[in-house]
């Protein structure tokens, strides 16, 4: 017995559409059905992009939502508006599921407005952390769950993502934009942070948090969390510091190292083990995240599994940002 066809929708049609769509494209458990964005502009710049996709376009969401059925609705805004457009996607009662591309909101009190919309709702939503999905990681968490580092004490990660010299302009790139919801915390520290609480299990109980101010936002910031079972994460992230992307897991009889963390669409990776006795590295063949993501959603709908990231963990998530933000301001560490 075949599975069924999904059906997915786009909800914005900038740069990170276009990983969705072609995960979507790649997919045979999947259909690109709609896609809709407030400027016309941008679907015209997504219509040259991908001649390919024949779905129909809306300059509203309403109306798609009125006019086409869809199953998973994946949100591909500006940060800044992914609670607005979540919340409208669940009270419609007119998609099932809710892909939410990172940050999953601005701020712990609009994610929890979006998750009660969506508990009000038939459907179910998950933060779009792609690097979930991806054999390399799911191998490094069965090894930490194997036990065979002992006990896990401190996680280094980096996410630095700079190739020279550049002005950080915020009209050029939203990631510089206050208003859209830039800086370096929602775009490139997300991924380490929640890796880091992933990785421990918990939310952290201390947070401490430095950073390099830009025009309008964060452009690189230093973050130590602390954990209550005692473990430590280093986090340095930067769009101002030549690109790396990395972690290092620590036990204290062993540890686990790969430098290609996170944005490694179609190219093998690798991840070493590192023991007294021991090196050991494990190859992955080249493969899209993004895809595996997507079809993890299909999983959900069918019944087949929960979700890896259930809504209670992304407020977790935003807590913890929440903290970070709180501990530029204060220079001082903050509890949770």
């Amino acid at each position: 017995m075949s599975n069924p066809i999904h059906r997915v929708a786009l909800v914005g049609t900038g740069g990170i559409s276009r990983a969705h769509t072609e995960a979507s494209l790649r997919s045979d458990r999947t259909e690109l059905v709609a896609l809709c964005d407030v400027s016309q502009d941008s679907v015209d710049r997504y219509r040259e992009r991908h001649p390919e996709v024949e779905a129909p376009a809306y300059l509203d969401m309403n109306e798609m939502l009125e006019k086409e059925e869809i199953d998973i609705a994946v949100i591909c805004t500006w940060g800044a508006f992914h609670a607005e457009v979540g919340a409208g996607l669940a009270r419609s009662n007119r998609v099932k599921a809710i892909l939410c591309e990172k940050p999953f909101t601005q701020t712990t009190r609009e994610a929890e407005h979006l998750v009660a919309a969506v508990n009000d709702s038939d459907a179910f939503i998950a933060e779009a952390f792609k690097f979930r999905h991806h054999p390399m990681h799911l191998k490094a968490r069965e090894l930490i769950d194997s036990g065979i580092l002992g006990d896990l004490m401190t996680l280094r990660s980096t996410f630095f993502t700079a190739n020279g010299r550049k002005e950080l302009d915020p009209a050029s790139n939203w990631r510089f934009n206050k208003a859209k919801g830039g800086g370096s915390i929602y775009d490139l520290a997300c991924y380490n942070i929640h890796h880091a609480r992933w990785t421990f299990g918990e939310d952290p109980a201390e947070v401490f948090a430095t950073h390099r101010p830009g025009r309008e936002v964060d452009e690189s910031a230093i973050i130590q969390l602390v954990f209550p079972s005692g473990g430590v994460a280093e986090i340095s992230v930067g769009f101002d510091t030549y690109s790396n992307q990395e972690f290092r897991i620590f036990g204290n009889e062993g540890s686990l190292h790969s430098d290609a963390a996170w944005n490694n669409e179609n190219r093998p990776t690798w991840l070493d083990h590192y023991s007294p006795n021991l090196t050991q590295r494990y190859h992955f063949p080249a493969c899209f995240q993004f895809q595996f993501q997507l079809e993890h959603m299909c999983d959900v709908l069918e019944g087949k599994t929960e979700h890896r990231i259930p809504p209670e963990n992304s407020l977790g998530q935003m807590r913890t940002i929440d903290a970070i933000y709180e501990s530029f301001e204060s220079r001082k560490a903050v509890v949770l």
